[in-house]
């Protein structure tokens, strides 16, 4: 049963964990891809339903694809706050290209990845349409069970890659690459062969996934996604979309590719953690978790779970766990309204727990919170921190057994959750 939790508070943890790791757009990853000489389909990106039309101009064809500008996959089946459906839509004239602009830029898209809060459309790119002979799947990643990078690569690209390793995942080729050696011509040329590029395209082919793999080297990529990668009717290879992911450790080295980021696209109680130097991913549940320490946070969710509640974020307050720090982790969990009990898990090392003791009373009271806490705090001088805690007259519960801690913060969770759900007064509910 332990692991069970475990896995699902990981999986959790790791599907949010994923989202900071610095992701951009899709022209721009088009633009890096190219500068590297990988084939790209033509086009440019607008702001404006006016650059719009003027895009489509100097693109001078007749059939082309404007694709709203949002970090999310499932972008065609989406839909927009206004109605529109789609945003990815064929077009056929400037006209259209600035009419569809108009109804994207500046309305929030609603795919399966966005959730009920969707997310905002800031630009739309137009490229040229190509028409592709055959559509592949390839991507370059770090994976754990390898040790190091790895190019998955399938001939059944352009569709869900999660639905064909669900449904055939034969059709799945993981392809392990020795980091001292990289993407040798021997390695490219056997994926191309073995997804089914054509004995015309496989040369180019090759030459783009080395290409691609000299981009996931240089650039400290934690993901290359390709899908699809075309063979069009005349033989070229072209990366028709783009995902990249970079590693937020790389940025003082990647200052360029870090200052494509766009923070309209990302959570922003996560942005303002992240500026306050804090670990914060928001989750599901509604007990908020305030820890110093991964791994202490991940066993505080776990025992959270296996005592039948839900933790609602992952907050990692790091080493100091400073006065300034506390409070602004509150505000960050109290800005969910689902959040029905706090549960402090603390160890004082560097920082002394009398001192952290102080910092909580002190943020507890300046916030006027409500909801209960509870506090467990290990270390150097926590029976003084206890002390000053029981005697705050706070709604601040001490506990030092991490079993009692969790739980109290549970029960304390299902008794303000039917509270809320009659309009009782929680104080008087829960004897306070």
């Amino acid at each position: 049963m332990f692991n069970l939790a475990r896995s699902r508070t990981l999986a959790a943890a790791t599907r949010s964990c994923r989202a900071r790791n610095l992701s951009v757009h899709e022209y721009l990853s088009a633009q890096l891809l190219q500068s590297y000489g990988v084939g790209v389909p033509k086009g440019a990106v607008a702001k404006t339903a006016e650059e719009a039309e003027a895009v489509a101009k100097q693109l001078g064809v007749d059939d082309m694809v404007i694709k709203a500008q949002v970090l999310a996959g499932g972008r065609g089946k989406g839909s927009f706050d206004n109605g529109l459906k789609g945003g990815v839509r064929v077009i056929y004239s400037p006209t259209e290209a600035k009419m569809f602009a108009e109804q994207m830029i500046g309305h929030k898209l609603f795919t399966k990845q966005t959730g009920a809060a969707g997310k905002p459309c800031t630009a739309v790119y137009i490229v040229e349409r190509k028409f592709a002979r055959r559509e592949f799947y390839l991507a370059i990643l770090m994976d754990r069970t390898h040790q190091g990078p790895v190019i998955v690569s399938s001939s059944q690209g352009g569709m869900d890659i999660e639905g064909v390793a669900k449904e055939n995942p034969d059709a799945i080729i993981t392809t392990p690459i020795d980091i001292h050696v990289g993407v040798t011509d021997e390695i490219a040329i056997k994926i191309a062969t073995d997804i089914g590029f054509s004995e015309q395209a496989i040369p180019e082919a090759a030459e783009t996934i080395k290409k691609l793999y000299k981009v996931f080297q240089e650039r400290d990529a934690t993901q290359i996604e390709i899908n699809p990668l075309s063979e069009t009717t005349d033989h070229e290879v072209l990366a028709m979309d783009a995902k990249l992911g970079f590693d937020d450790n790389a940025e003082f080295r990647q200052e360029e590719v870090f200052s494509w980021r766009d923070k309209s696209q990302e959570d922003p109680d996560e942005v303002m953690a992240a500026e306050h130097g804090l670990n914060f991913i928001k989750l599901d549940g509604d007990i908020g978790c305030l820890v110093n320490g991964a791994g202490l946070a991940m066993a505080t969710m776990d025992i959270i779970k296996l005592n039948g509640g839900e933790p609602a974020n992952f907050l990692d307050c790091g080493g100091g766990a400073t006065s300034q720090a506390i409070e602004q982790a509150f505000r960050l969990i109290t800005n969910d309204s689902k959040v029905t009990a706090i549960f402090v898990n603390i160890f004082g090392g560097i920082v002394r727990c009398d001192a952290i003791a102080k910092g909580l009373i002190a943020t507890v009271s300046n916030m006027n919170l409500r909801i209960p806490i509870v506090a467990r705090l290990q270390g150097t001088n926590m029976q003084e921190a206890q002390r000053l805690i029981n005697e705050s007259g706070l709604k601040i519960f001490s506990f030092e057994d991490l079993q009692q801690a969790a739980e109290k913060s549970v029960q304390f969770s299902k008794i303000v959750k039917q509270a809320r759900d009659i309009d009782v007064d929680v104080e008087f509910t829960l004897g306070i």
